[in-house]
Formats: structure tokens, sequence, C-alpha cells
């Protein structure tokens, strides 16, 4: 199965995220199995060129790319779009209004309000611009994040529009947005998740999560919550726990300092 197959399928994939520049993050992540890669331009400063240039690295390997945008920004979105990217994930959706428009971007007329200029997402026209207009753009993953109580509590409307696949629980900053920043697993936090996880359930869409968290006891309290899709970890984790790990082996082991 392709990544949209399996998303369609609610099967359990995993992924993981990339927040700094160098592509050669990717490629490695590419080539460790991931079924996917979270490139993230809402927090970070990955440039549209450098965005590129991760989805190529990607490509080498076979790998698929999910791109979280930044906040209400059609310009970045379309031009995401336009590079052919396997996925977008929408952040900071407040209710299923809001989640309607940032689909409509995404959309070709007469499906929604997308302009035309597919570019790299038909090879510069190598590809026919005919068929992605019709069918081929609807290839695409569509995802919206619910971490606003707002979106939570609307969760029903939003899992119901058309084209959307799934939504993705940003669980810290829902903890915010009910005044317990970073407490995710307090009692309203929860039962505002599951009220999502229920409505996208009822509408056999994915249920996503996307955490820095790396532990099997976090992990496996999100699958136990009916998660089937986890981004889990970062690149610049991985790089501070091996240069600790390493730095801690030398100095208490080796007795080298």
């Amino acid at each position: 199965m392709n990544i949209k197959e399996k998303v369609e399928n609610c099967s359990n994939i995993v992924g993981t995220h990339v927040n700094l520049i160098d592509a050669n993050i990717t490629e490695i992540f590419g080539k460790c199995g991931y079924d996917f890669i979270w490139v993230d331009l809402e927090h970070t400063r990955i440039s549209q060129d450098n965005l590129y240039a991760h989805i190529l690295a990607a490509r080498t390997t076979g790998t698929p790319v999910f791109v979280r945008v930044s906040v209400n920004d059609l310009t970045v979105t379309k031009r995401t779009l336009e590079m052919g990217v396997d996925g977008i994930i929408f952040p900071m959706v407040r209710d299923a209004k809001h989640a309607e428009e940032l689909l409509s971007w995404t959309l070709y007329p007469p499906y929604g309000a997308r302009g035309c200029g597919p570019k790299g997402a038909v090879s510069y026209g190598l590809e026919s611009e005919k068929e992605y207009y019709g069918s081929g753009h609807l290839k695409m993953c569509r995802f919206v994040q619910i971490e606003q109580k707002s979106a939570a509590e609307d969760a029903e409307n939003i899992a119901k529009l058309p084209y959307l696949d799934g939504c993705v629980l940003g669980m810290h900053d829902l903890s915010g947005s009910i005044g317990r920043l970073g407490d995710i697993f307090c009692e309203e936090n929860l039962r505002l998740a599951n009220k999502a996880i229920n409505a996208f359930k009822a509408q056999n869409k994915t249920v996503a999560v996307s955490t820095f968290a790396t532990d099997a006891e976090t992990l496996s309290r999100y699958k136990a919550m009916g998660i089937n899709m986890i981004s889990t970890g970062a690149d610049y984790e991985y790089i501070i726990k091996g240069a600790q790990s390493t730095l801690k082996t030398v100095k208490d082991k080796v007795k080298f300092l």
C-alpha cells in the first residue's frame, strides 16, 4: 500500500520530525525505515528552498513527506503543495469552518479554491496537468491538528469534512488552550482528546499524535487511546541524546577526562 492507502485504511504508521535545515537528516531518516517524515515549517527556520531539499532527499529513499505549514499562510501552503508533497498538516485549527477554508486551499475547483500552478507536483509539465487538476491532486493526504479546545469541541463536524484524511492531536497546545500547559494527561485534556479521537474514528479516519516523546510508556499510552499514526522524536533531540551519551561514556566509563 502507498501512504495514502495506509492513511485511509487507518493502518499503524510511524514517522519522525525534521526541524533542522540540513537535508542529509531527512535522507538518513528515510533510510532508517520510517513510514513518513514530518518536516515542520511552523516552529523552525526551514525555508522554502530548504523544504525542497528535504523533499528531494526523501525521494531518494522512497519515503513520503508530510509538511506542517505555518499558521494561516496561504502563500506558504501554495508553494508547499506545488513541490508535490505527500501530505499537508494544518496547525492551530479553530473549528470546522476554519478547517473547511484551509482544506479548500488544497483543492482545485470544483472541490475547492486552490490556484493553478502545480509546477513540481507535475514535474514541471512532464506529467499531465489535466490529470493532476482532476483526480491526481486528491491523492495527497490532508490533516488538521486538534490542539485548541474549540477544535476538539467541534471535532464531530471537522471529522465529517470531505477530503480530510485525519487529525493530528497536539497535546501540549491543547493543554495550553485550557490553561494547563504541559499537563497533557490531565482529565480535561484527555476528555478533549478522546472527543476528537471518537469523532474521527466514527468517520473511519486516521487519528494521529505529534510528540517528541520516545519512551515506551508514553507511546504505549497513546496507542491505548486509539492512535494509529504517531510522529515521534525529533532530529535535534537525537543529536543531543547521542552526544550526551557519548560524552558521558568518555568521562564516566573511559575516565578520559
